[in-house]
């Protein structure tokens, strides 16, 4: 049939140059959203100390809890949303169509969020929330767009691979916000020396503090505005036009134009296309057959998520107790804003980046199940290695053992489950619901990133109400928070068993669009 032939040449097309392009094109976007959801870690701190200092005060200020919470969180807010919304689009509208849109709303929020405006704190906070929103929503819809972009174009043996590399440019997004972070904060504190705060925290503030923010913030748009000419560009996958769109011509004359691959579609009457069994999302049908998939799927992203957003937006509470950030006294909030930085580019070094490159080095060789599994597996076990001696690894001759432990949780979370659960949703599912499910999967990943980001504040906090500082709970302390987290780390591994192994398996096969096929032609036999 003309859609077997289609389908037939992407699955056995060998690695081109397109597939490479394509990674990169796909890729841009979640280097640019890694940057937006995690520099602003880098920064929290510093408008704290803007916009919160008390005139007179010789303590620098900080954001209220709500307000922390808030400027951490929306951003994760926005991106469910997303996720939920263009992952539907995605299929009702086709990927290409919907592609666009999510970078052009990432450029002009990222610019928003830089450029936030107010005559007072409240009014600055409330209109950087504001663009957050909105460049989470776009970002959302990153998600599910560019893993279902990227498995319909690739062939199946190396499909794992390309997935996890266009995943894989959050880890260098991580660490190049790190770094310009360094840079804008290291060029500023050279051109003023902010006295020490043994006066008046608000008279030794940097007045250039508060470009320091926007600068960082606004280097975001930069590559999404480099790659949407390209995306721009980028043909519809023909998977999408070949079983959902049903042209089958269409789908192998863009094939052809990209992947160079000479292939003819002979028109056929829809009732012999593959897909012809719409089931829909809601159907006992789908229940039957996808019904454990999408709960293994959104279950796992929502406790990997739970831990791993915890770590990362609130990395500078676990730097400061373990002695790796001095006190606020000690620095101007410049310097504050490098010291943080700094910490988060050796952990992306240590753990994050090459675990990425790990899994796509290795998923095509062990499979989705085998990494998930461990990488699960060994995130239980460091969390519990750090939270049962955390009293051990605060002293400040073991902060680098405590480096050690902790950069060793991010790279068997992302040569783990990080990765996978960005993987699997994009193959395992129907083509007409690809897009859909990986979007609802994702969207419970931002679900615990939400539990994570908001939940892990309060219970962080010390169990000694005397050593919290004003306005925030108390709460089961970092030790147990941790102990916590590794509970949840061993359930995801039990959720796991749920999700089907991918490898060297065609997306029809896997999605059981193959058994849609046959039973097609058994009915068109019947009749006839």
């Amino acid at each position: 049939m003309a859609q077997d032939s289609v389908l037939n040449a992407l699955d056995g097309a060998k690695t081109q140059w397109y597939h490479f392009t394509a990674v990169i094109v796909a890729g841009m976007g979640f280097f640019t959203d890694a940057y937006d959801l995690f520099s602003i870690a880098n920064v929290t701190k510093l408008l704290g100390r803007i916009y919160y200092t008390v005139e007179g005060s010789k303590k620098p200020g900080s954001l209220p809890p709500n307000v922390s919470m808030a400027v951490n969180g929306v951003a994760l807010c926005g991106t469910l949303v997303g996720q939920i919304f263009f992952g539907w689009l995605g299929d009702k509208l086709g990927r290409k169509k919907v592609y666009g849109m999510t970078l052009a709303l990432m450029i002009i929020a990222s610019m928003g969020s830089a450029l936030s405006f107010g005559s007072t704190p409240k009014g600055v906070i409330s209109t950087l929330c504001f663009f957050r929103f909105w460049l989470g929503f776009g970002i959302g819809g990153d998600y599910p767009l560019s893993a279902t972009i990227m498995s319909e174009y690739a062939n199946k043996k190396t499909r794992g691979a390309f997935i996890a590399a266009v995943f894989a440019m959050q880890g260098f997004g991580i660490l190049v916000g790190g770094i310009v972070s360094l840079v804008v904060s290291t060029a500023f504190d050279h051109a003023y020396k902010a006295p020490p705060y043994n006066v008046d925290a608000k008279a030794s503030l940097p007045p250039q503090a508060d470009y320091v923010w926007r600068v960082i913030l606004m280097f975001g748009a930069l590559p999404a505005a480099m790659t949407f000419y390209s995306r721009a560009k980028m043909p519809e996958t023909a998977r999408y036009t070949a079983l959902v769109a049903k042209n089958a011509e269409q789908a192998a004359a863009d094939m052809s134009k990209v992947l160079h691959v000479q292939l003819e579609a002979n028109k056929k009457p829809e009732s012999s296309e593959r897909g012809s069994n719409k089931f829909g999302l809601f159907s006992r049908e789908f229940a039957r057959r996808h019904g454990l998939h999408l709960l293994g799927t959104c279950a796992t992203w929502f406790l990997l998520d739970i831990a791993f957003y915890s770590q990362n937006l609130f990395q500078k509470d676990i730097y400061s107790a373990v002695g790796w950030l001095p006190p606020a006294a000690e620095m101007n909030a410049i310097q504050e804003v490098y010291a943080v930085a700094r910490a988060q580019v050796l952990i992306a070094l240590c753990g994050t980046v090459p675990g990425y490159w790990f899994t796509v080095a290795f998923i095509d060789i062990l499979g989705r199940f085998f990494i998930q599994l461990m990488g699960f597996f060994f995130m239980t076990v460091f969390m519990f290695a750090l939270a049962i001696p955390y009293d051990h690894w605060t002293k400040k001759e073991n902060t680098i053992g405590f480096l050690i432990m902790y950069a060793l949780t991010f790279f068997f979370a992302n040569f783990g489950p990080n990765a996978t659960t960005f993987i699997v949703p994009a193959e395992i599912f129907p083509a007409r619901l690809r897009s859909t499910c990986h979007g609802l999967s994702a969207a419970a990943g931002k679900a615990g990133a939400i539990v994570g980001a908001f939940g892990f504040m309060y219970l962080a906090q010390s169990k000694d109400p005397s050593k919290v500082d004003k306005g925030y709970p108390t709460g089961i302390g970092m030790k147990n928070s941790l102990i916590l987290l590794g509970v949840i780390n061993f359930v995801g591994m039990l959720f796991t068993f749920l999700v089907p192994e991918a490898k060297g398996k065609s997306l029809e096969e896997i999605s059981g669009e193959n058994e849609d096929q046959e039973g097609d032609q058994t009915t068109t036999s019947t009749s006839a």
